[in-house]
């Protein structure tokens, strides 16, 4: 690694070699759709061309092109000290772009992409490499004008060729499921001269995603690459050389890795990151169980936690250091998409084919005892894949999604009752027993119409085969949850059972060839939900995918996956979404586990927050702070 000496006189040197080829553009109000906010010329074939400081399907863009900071940071935060977190498992590389082997936690902070989005504004994309970004009405190309000041973490300058150079080397190295939706978007790359690339965009990519799909490549350096040899599909023992405001600093392999803030970054003052990146180090401790974590975090080993666990939020804080206020527990406001967090099947058995064998095995999950005994009621049911948001199905369809299920109906790749019916909710159960009797009632009736039939030991079998669930488990955290959940399935006379493997042999049993019967999931959704709706549902990825890992192939669901992506409108995006989002939950390939509207946080008072929180992220990371005067006191008082 190079010292900060080496990175200065490295970038000393840089700069004396940066060509005036071109000269910053100055930065434009305005929006994609909001024209008249925005520059317009002429091109030669007669199509308007919008240039503009950002990029939003939607509206317009929150910020204006002259913004001095965002609406949540605090500009004048301090900059310095270090908070530390923890993350369970191992990591065997710092290749965070392959499925081979177990990435390093926090490797993100080193890269940087060409447009940025914010925590305040949902369907807005800003310049962050470049300056600013022009396009044509049709969404046939767009051309980033960059900024000259940026330069890679060892002073060497970035310019457009090393875009070029990305973009190439992920459609030819990156990962299969990601390139499976993707490839053929992009017609070719141009590079117009030093800091200014053309990305052509074919005729059948969506319009709603190719700007922000070229505005997502990362700034990767062609000549490091060049020289190391480094594949973006394979495991490296250090990480590629970024832009971002860390570098990789100190680590252990399994026990701990630090990223430091680059004294040198070149991104520090532009508006769009003051008051951001205010930590000199990122920390994350490595523990192999949750359990093993807290009480470490008790002892002081680690600054920040993010609590997960319902036990834990509800008994757990009542330790030496709470009581003397040297930690702090707060519930904050979390605004973002309910996660989608379930137990899900592998659909690649066939046993799991039967639609009817997975709502006999849902119905056994009595939630509502869970959260009464177990999780002490802090949580809400998971209905949507878009929960507590616009995209969310409830009740019966709306007209517009009738129109768009009808066809379908029509084709037989849905059952006519998607017309008429409410959107399926999860079934609800007797919160005073595990085992709820109804369900129990009505799934035997499933499995016996299903031709699984009970024999005299009382489990159930199709054909001499003895109807199987394995729960694969990582996390000690899960037992609790998962054992009753066993139990009433054996009471239906379901051989289930818990296997719990170390982390490494979790993540492999997870990839191609794909083995395990039931794991837990979650389906992470966005408020514009594009392209990447492919990687989590289409039939296109099903066989090799970190998302589509239930291997969900169906007709129906790919069809409105291209409606949603298609749509123009705000109006028209959220009701083909819940249109999708009806037939995915009726597909039942998943048990719907449970969510939390608020982040429950705990943490040595050492740090500092923004008073008006961001709706869309915590932002522990990027803009808290380190508050030197309280660590002194901390330290003194023996805290830490």
């Amino acid at each position: 690694m190079k010292t900060n000496t080496q990175r200065r006189s490295a970038k000393a040197i840089a700069a004396s070699r940066k060509s005036d080829a071109l000269r910053w553009s100055m930065f434009l109000a305005g929006s994609v759709l909001a024209i008249g906010a925005a520059t317009l010329v002429r091109a030669e074939g007669h199509e308007d061309v919008t240039t503009s400081h950002g990029y939003t399907n939607f509206g317009e863009l929150k910020y204006p092109a002259d913004m001095t900071h965002l609406d949540y940071v605090n500009p004048d935060a301090p900059k310095g000290g270090e908070i530390s977190v923890w993350t369970r498992g191992t990591f065997d590389t710092f290749n965070n772009f392959t499925r081979e082997g177990a990435a390093a936690a926090g490797t993100t902070v080193l890269y940087e992409s060409i447009l940025v989005a914010t925590a305040d504004d949902p369907y807005g994309s800003y310049c962050y490499l470049c300056t600013t970004l022009e396009y044509p009405e049709s969404r046939d190309w767009v051309i980033f004008n960059l900024r000259e000041d940026i330069t890679f973490s060892d002073g060497s300058p970035f310019d457009a060729e090393d875009l070029e150079f990305a973009h190439n080397l992920v459609m030819e190295q990156g990962l299969p499921e990601y390139v499976a939706v993707v490839e053929g978007f992009i017609e070719s790359v141009e590079v117009l001269d030093p800091y200014r690339i053309k990305f052509n965009f074919s005729e059948e990519a969506p319009r709603r995603d190719v700007i922000t799909f070229a505005g997502g490549t990362r700034a990767f350096s062609k000549a490091w690459f060049e020289e190391t040899g480094a594949r973006l599909d394979e495991s490296t023992d250090v990480p590629f050389l970024g832009t971002g405001a860390y570098v990789l600093g100190d680590y252990d392999t399994n026990r701990y890795v630090t990223y430091d803030r680059d004294p040198d970054w070149w991104g520090a003052d532009i508006p769009l990151n003051v008051g951001q990146g205010n930590f000199d180090t990122i920390r994350y401790e490595y523990f192999s169980d949750a359990s093993t974590a807290f009480e470490a975090f008790k002892a002081g080993e680690y600054t920040f936690r993010t609590e997960n666990s319902s036990l834990q939020w509800a008994t757990g804080y009542d330790f030496p250091a709470i009581e003397n206020g040297w930690v702090k527990t707060e519930e904050l406001a979390d605004g973002s998409i309910g996660s989608a967090q379930a137990f899900i099947f592998n659909l690649r058995d066939e046993k799991f084919q039967d639609p009817a064998v997975r709502e006999a095995i849902g119905l056994m999950f009595n939630f509502e005892w869970s959260n009464e005994t177990l999780f002490y009621g802090l949580y809400d049911r998971v209905e949507s894949f878009w929960q507590n948001t616009e995209l969310q199905a409830q009740g019966a369809p709306t007209q517009g999604e009738l129109d768009l299920l009808q066809p379908l109906v029509d084709e037989g790749l849905l059952d006519a009752s998607i017309l008429s019916d409410d959107a399926a909710l999860p079934p609800t159960s007797d919160a005073r027993r595990p085992t709820d009797r109804a369900n129990l009632r009505r799934a035997s009736e499933l499995l016996d119409a299903a031709g699984w039939i009970a024999g005299d030991d009382g489990m159930r079998r199709k054909d001499g085969e003895l109807l199987t669930i394995e729960f694969l488990q990582a996390s000690p955290g899960f037992d609790r949850i998962v054992n009753p959940y066993v139990e009433s399935l054996r009471r239906l006379g379901v051989d289930a059972s818990l296997n719990r493997v170390d982390f490494a042999q979790y993540v492999d049993r997870l990839q191609a060839p794909v083995d395990f019967d039931f794991i837990n999931h979650t389906m992470t959704q966005g408020f514009e939900p594009g392209s990447g709706m492919h990687q989590w549902f289409g039939s296109k990825t099903a066989d090799d995918s970190s998302r589509n890992l239930m291997g969900l192939k169906d007709d129906a669901v790919d069809q409105l996956i291209d409606i949603v992506i298609a749509a123009e409108t705000l109006e028209d995006m959220q009701t083909a979404s819940r249109a999708l989002d009806r037939v995915l939950r009726a597909k039942e390939f998943w048990v719907p586990q449970w969510y939390k509207s608020s982040h429950t946080v705990a943490y040595y008072d050492v740090f500092g927050y923004p008073e008006n929180l961001p709706p869309y992220s915590l932002g522990h990371l990027s803009f808290w702070w380190y508050d030197a005067e309280k660590a002194a006191e901390l330290e003194a008082a023996g805290a830490l």
